[in-house]
């Protein structure tokens, strides 16, 4: 019993404190000015001149943190505070979009294997746990087990997503460094804010494999018992 409130106070507990950091963190740095004093817009339209890629577009969407880059209109999507901000976040977060798209340009093969993997992922996210209640409470290890694999599907697509988030920041730093987006003295603010980021997928992806863990445990149970 001890060790399942242990288990479930984490996997509470760690996505609320990584969203917290993200917050504390863009909060934080949304109120600092960068040394270029360019709009998350410009600079994704800088980075994106420098490497070629004129054909994607840049637009102002909804929401806060809503930002992202969509592969299939080859769009990148910044929420208003990013996209009119003046700010070391969003200056951040404008590089860190377009770092996927310079992943698309390049044909990063992680980026290539998560788009492949969504439709698998979305259906193992929607149906997984059907199954695996409907094989717990009709004792049936069959159905718990198909719910398993459907769940693997998803929690593979969040580990894949590890590197192409890390790899989209690190792509980030070197771009409004080497294009003077930001200053030397502002590199570690600038860190901060994608590392704080990254804290979320890596929070999402340790919860979801601990419980696709606890699952395999519950089958195995089942199995023992039949």
């Amino acid at each position: 019993m001890g060790g399942y409130l242990i288990y479930f106070i984490i996997i509470m507990i760690v996505p609320i404190w990584a969203q917290m950091r993200v917050k504390g963190s863009y909060v934080k740095y949304s109120k600092v000015p960068s040394s270029s004093h360019m709009r998350g817009a410009e600079v994704a339209r800088r980075i994106l001149d420098a490497n070629g890629l004129y054909h994607v577009g840049i637009e102002e969407i909804r929401g806060h943190l809503t930002d992202h880059y969509d592969p299939r209109s080859k769009t990148v999507r910044l929420s208003s505070s990013n996209y009119h901000g003046h700010s070391v976040a969003a200056a951040a977060i404008a590089a860190h979009e377009v770092g996927h798209a310079i992943q698309d340009q390049q044909d990063y093969a992680f980026l290539r294997f998560r788009h492949a993997l969504v439709p698998v992922a979305n259906l193992g996210s929607n149906f997984s746990w059907i199954l695996i209640l409907i094989g717990m409470f009709a004792g049936l290890s069959g159905f718990v087990l198909l719910g398993i694999i459907f769940m693997a599907s998803a929690v593979i697509f969040q580990l894949v997503t590890l590197p192409v988030e890390f790899n989209a920041s690190n792509r980030a730093m070197d771009q409004v460094i080497a294009l003077g987006v930001i200053r030397n003295d502002e590199e570690k603010e600038t860190r901060k804010v994608l590392n704080s980021a990254a804290l979320t997928y890596v929070a999402a992806a340790a919860v979801a494999v601990l419980e696709l863990l606890r699952l395999i445990l519950v089958y195995t149970g089942m199995q023992r018992q039949d």
